[in-house]
């Protein structure tokens, strides 16, 4: 996410990093650097003018110029105005306890991902305990209602619905139904248009008079750049706007919208989708997303994501497996599965410190490890519980099995049997891990 304007800023770190002194020459050439980067990445031109005299204004004090570290403290200077850029600070859902209904009503053009980050924000709230229901108001586009139904069986989550009904109708009904069936979170997914226009504020209009909301939500399409920026004012100066879910931020190389919509519109980012699955939204966090795009690193995000992922006992068992080194190609292709629960490789990447600078395209191979997998997938189980069984003939077999050449078998056996060892001396050894640690910036 955000590789475009993350490659060119995380570079620019990377030169500030090393300096033992900053000249305003320096300064002014980085800020210009910085300027051309937000511009590039479609960020709104007034946020760009406000960040750049901001930047260099702090940075020509004495702070950095008579700093002992002054690199560090220019870099630090440019990473709390991204974060203030984003918008400071975490903003959560302003939701009402337990026992009392609270209503969230989603809105956005169409195409923008409104229901399925319905469903995304239901489960998403169900694993912190509220009980939530959806509520099918979008009558206008095509099987939009059986949509949220399918999508609602998957998450456990009842979806509202009515035939033959109007939107206005249909929120009323829910609301009678949630308080009797002490339901306490609604989420109403309402209908979308193509473009802003007044039958569908006026029909959103309506809603909101009738469900009182706590949170009014407009999805919006991070792809979209200054649209959705737009899109963001419209929306909130004809209904009101609480805050913003940007969808498809996993697949938003330029970051304008999300570097401009707090500091124009005023309200902040409360989530971002990070993919198609039900699963794949995530809080946002200003001073998190600003750390990735400086080539920072993420490790807080990365920690939960491995908490979330990876059973404390499974975690003990296979270090002492990795200990031992009976560390298995089963016990290997079960790391599969889980590093894809995880999220896609390059978002995991960017959130190790330095691990973005320090890898090319080459070390980044979804393609590789689908490989290795169809590799294990095609052998035996006594052949995944022990690959020294694994001889000419074997290879030859799981290679026809699994559609590869037998040198990928080869060497994947090969990689295994290497990394087996290393990771063997690595929890051994505490001086190895803290070596291995260092390689990525920690």
């Amino acid at each position: 996410m955000l590789e475009r304007i993350s490659d060119k800023l995380a570079g620019i770190v990377r030169q500030l990093s090393g300096k033992a002194q900053i000249t305003e020459k320096n300064i002014q050439d980085t800020v210009n650097e910085i300027k051309i980067a937000l511009l590039e990445a479609d960020v709104n031109l007034r946020v760009v003018r406000r960040f750049v005299n901001q930047t260099i204004e702090e940075a020509r004090g004495e702070g950095v110029l008579k700093s002992v570290t002054p690199g560090q403290q220019f870099i630090k200077i440019i990473h709390d105005k991204m974060v203030s850029l984003l918008g400071d600070s975490r903003q959560t859902l302003q939701l009402k306890g337990p026992d009392t209904l609270s209503t969230i009503l989603l809105m956005g053009l169409q195409g923008s991902g409104k229901t399925t980050t319905a469903a995304k924000l239901g489960l998403a709230l169900k694993k912190e305990g509220r009980k939530p229901m959806l509520v099918a108001a979008d009558l206008v586009r095509p099987a939009a209602v059986e949509q949220l139904r399918v999508l609602g069986e998957s998450v456990n989550i009842e979806v509202y619905r009515e035939d033959d009904s109007t939107p206005q109708t249909v929120v009323k009904n829910a609301i009678a139904y949630a308080k009797k069936n002490q339901f306490n979170t609604l989420i109403i997914d309402t209908a979308g248009r193509l473009h802003v226009d007044e039958k569908m504020m006026a029909e959103i209009r309506e809603i909101r008079v009738l469900c009182a909301p706590s949170e009014c939500l407009l999805v919006a399409d991070a792809m979209s750049g200054q649209q959705a920026v737009e899109v963001a004012g419209e929306f909130d100066k004809t209904v009101g706007i609480t805050g913003v879910i940007l969808s498809k931020f996993d697949s938003d190389a330029r970051g304008g919208a999300a570097l401009s919509l707090k500091s124009v519109i005023g309200k902040p980012l409360k989530y971002i989708g990070t993919g198609e699955k039900v699963d794949d939204l995530e809080p946002f966090y200003p001073e998190r997303i600003a750390s990735r795009i400086l080539g920072m690193g993420d490790v807080v995000t990365l920690v939960e994501k491995a908490q979330n992922t990876i059973d404390v006992h499974e975690a003990e068992k296979l270090q002492k497996k990795l200990q031992s080194a009976t560390f298995t190609l089963e016990d290997y292709l079960e790391q599969f599965s889980r590093l894809k629960k995880m999220g896609s490789i390059q978002s995991l990447i960017e959130m190790i410190p330095g691990a973005r600078g320090a890898l090319s395209e080459d070390d980044i191979d979804p393609e590789g490890m689908k490989r290795e997998e169809a590799i294990i997938l095609s052998m035996t189980l006594d052949e995944r519980r022990n690959h020294r069984i694994i001889g000419p003939s074997r290879r030859r077999r799981i290679a026809k099995g699994s559609g590869t050449p037998v040198f990928e078998v080869n060497r994947l056996l090969k990689k295994f049997e290497t990394m087996r060892l290393t990771m063997k001396k690595a929890t051994k050894n505490k001086k190895y891990q803290a070596k291995l640690m260092s390689q990525f910036g920690a």
